[in-house]
């Protein structure tokens, strides 16, 4: 680690999303409890940032969305039944998702500001210290997780790190976009970003997919950001300013990305994920093909 970058130890999900993309299902059941396979999408998240070595992971939630809380918590009626009946291999695998002490922090986002808002809404509990975000609809798949990868590379050079993934040129004005100055391999140094950019004015096609690590600073740009595309207060519009201070570097992040807040997006990564289980793949395989 280098002697500009401090430890990475917490991580900021913002879980307070309404999930339109995909209702009716959304209506009394969060988005990110919606099951890929065997588990909710919220599942694959913790468990990259923990792979990553994120100790206190910060949820900021919205209403209805208590559900996430009681997901990390014991459910002591549910676990007596599956000892009594000997399931302890689904018995050990719900223990290892809770939440050990003190590792997790619930706080709300009031009005739904966009993410630059939510990211704010933590600042209290990440204080003075350098802090991932991890969009909880997002499932990357790959060994190591994304997270771990940004990590890596910011143990190396410090700063600000962010997650990007190339795009067709014809789908950039959907996401936000980051200016490139020289790349390195899988590493690009930043000059700057945009969020939607129109029509044929992106400056790349690298989209910014989900996964950043921020220095503390940002927080007090968040406080007086202006909102900016769709009305919100944009994360991409607060980093951008952020730049003109501290060091940006993107990774170009190996793995598949899975939007699960799109119908098809979840879709997608059901079927991927069960195909490529030791223990279902072949079933999926089969029950798949007999539809085609």
């Amino acid at each position: 680690m280098t002697a500009h970058s401090r430890r990475l130890r917490k991580a900021v999900l913002p879980v307070a999303g309404l999930g339109t993309r995909v209702l009716p299902g959304t209506k009394t059941t969060p988005k990110e409890l919606l099951n890929v396979v065997d588990r909710p999408i919220l599942s694959y998240i913790v468990e990259e940032a923990r792979e990553a070595g994120i100790e206190h992971v910060v949820f900021v939630t919205g209403r209805s969305k208590g559900a996430i809380e009681d997901y990390f918590d014991h459910q002591i009626e549910l676990e007596a039944q599956l000892l009594a009946k000997g399931k302890t291999d689904i018995l050990e695998a719900m223990i290892a998702e809770l939440a050990t002490a003190g590792e997790m922090s619930f706080t709300r986002q009031m009005q739904p500001l966009g993410l630059g808002h939510a990211v704010w809404c933590a600042r209290d509990i990440i204080g003075d210290e350098p802090f991932a975000v991890l969009l909880p609809d997002v499932i990357v798949d790959s060994q190591p997780g994304a997270l771990k990868q940004l990590a890596e590379v910011y143990a190396q050079v410090g700063g600000n790190v962010i997650g990007v993934e190339a795009v067709p040129e014809s789908e950039t004005h959907k996401y936000g976009i980051v200016d490139p100055e020289n790349r390195d391999g899988r590493r690009i140094r930043m000059k700057g970003m945009v969020e939607k950019p129109p029509r044929g004015e992106a400056p790349s096609n690298l989209s910014i997919a989900g996964r950043y690590i921020l220095q503390p600073e940002i927080f007090g740009i968040l406080e007086n950001q202006p909102r900016g595309a769709g009305g919100e207060i944009q994360l991409t519009d607060g980093m951008a300013r952020l730049m003109k201070d501290q060091t940006f570097t993107a990774v170009e992040y190996e793995g598949v990305t899975h939007d699960c807040g799109d119908k098809i997006g979840l879709l997608r990564a059901n079927v991927a994920l069960a195909l490529k289980r030791p223990d279902l793949g072949e079933a999926a395989r089969a029950a798949i093909t007999a539809l085609l």
